[in-house]
């Protein structure tokens, strides 16, 4: 009987083991590899054995579910085709040397959860497509060189709780639609070119926790209401041109900077005043 259950168990493992994708899924794989220079990966695929044994490649039911090759040396271009590895749910490749643009067609990946392509050397814009990907928790692009406007149908993400994209080149006023998602815990979004306001439209990303806009030219008064965002632990508004009143419970937060600057990029400090109202922010 001993003997039956080791055999078992042996048998149970080796299908494990050799339990593949199809050959389309893996035919990706393969491009993804050749595309980012494997031969160099700090941890490299051996082409000739089960999909299932390289490094970083998640697998259910014979499907590719998840790719994490973070800090792995990976320098290139991705394939175009990764789109279309559609039950992929994570997709994690943080701190390579990847370059070129964010796939076009990256929307059909509509089962993805997690995309972390930051730390890189991405160029190009955020493509319209990403806001078809409606369970997407988590999208961190920062440090990388992308440029261009935010998708305006970004409040089609309802899922979304992690909004990263600080050190880039991005610009234009943050979309009205942004305002709608109200899982959101963090939006970072400094070092940028952003211009414009803050919407009063704030008070309703109610899950919020931290709100780092550092480093823009943002402008006009900071919403009063903003106040009510009973979660928000963390806030960095500074250098940008913000003025106006400011909550007292605002001005309390972890990382709120008084510091701004003005149109010719000379730096000012907002004066916390108190007053039966509240606190009053203004030119120091």
């Amino acid at each position: 009987m001993k003997n039956f259950t080791a055999v078992f168990l042996t048998v149970m493992f080796s299908i494990s083991v050799l339990a593949n994708v199809s050959s389309t899924e893996k035919k990706i794989l393969i491009k993804l590899y050749q595309n980012t220079n494997g031969s160099q990966w700090n941890v490299k695929w051996d082409l000739d054995a089960p999909v299932s044994t390289w490094y970083g490649v998640k697998i259910e039911n014979d499907k590719v579910v998840g790719i994490n090759l973070s800090n792995n040396n990976l320098a290139g271009i991705l394939p175009a085709e990764i789109t279309d590895l559609k039950n992929l749910v994570e997709l994690d490749l943080f701190k390579n040397q990847i370059s070129g643009t964010i796939p076009v067609n990256i929307g059909r990946l509509k089962k993805l959860q997690e995309l972390n392509l930051a730390f890189n050397k991405l160029t190009g814009s955020i493509p319209n497509s990403i806001c078809e990907i409606q369970d997407l928790k988590t999208l961190k692009l920062f440090m990388n060189k992308l440029s261009g406007e935010l998708p305006s149908q970004m409040g089609n993400l309802k899922e979304l709780e992690v909004v990263s994209l600080f050190n880039n080149q991005l610009s234009g006023e943050l979309p009205a639609s942004l305002y709608q998602l109200n899982n959101l815990k963090e939006l970072a979004l400094s070092s940028n070119n952003f211009s414009g306001n803050i919407s009063k439209n704030v008070e309703n990303l109610v899950s919020l926790e931290k709100l780092i806009l550092f480093d823009n030219k943002m402008s006009g008064q900071i919403p009063f209401n903003i106040s009510k965002l009973e979660n928000l632990e963390k806030v960095n508004l500074a250098y940008n041109s913000f003025s106006g009143f400011v909550p007292n419970t605002l001005a309390k937060k972890d990382g709120f900077n008084l510091m701004m600057r003005n149109e010719s990029g000379v730096a000012f400090k907002l004066e916390v005043l108190n007053t039966g109202k509240g606190t009053f922010a203004a030119d120091e």
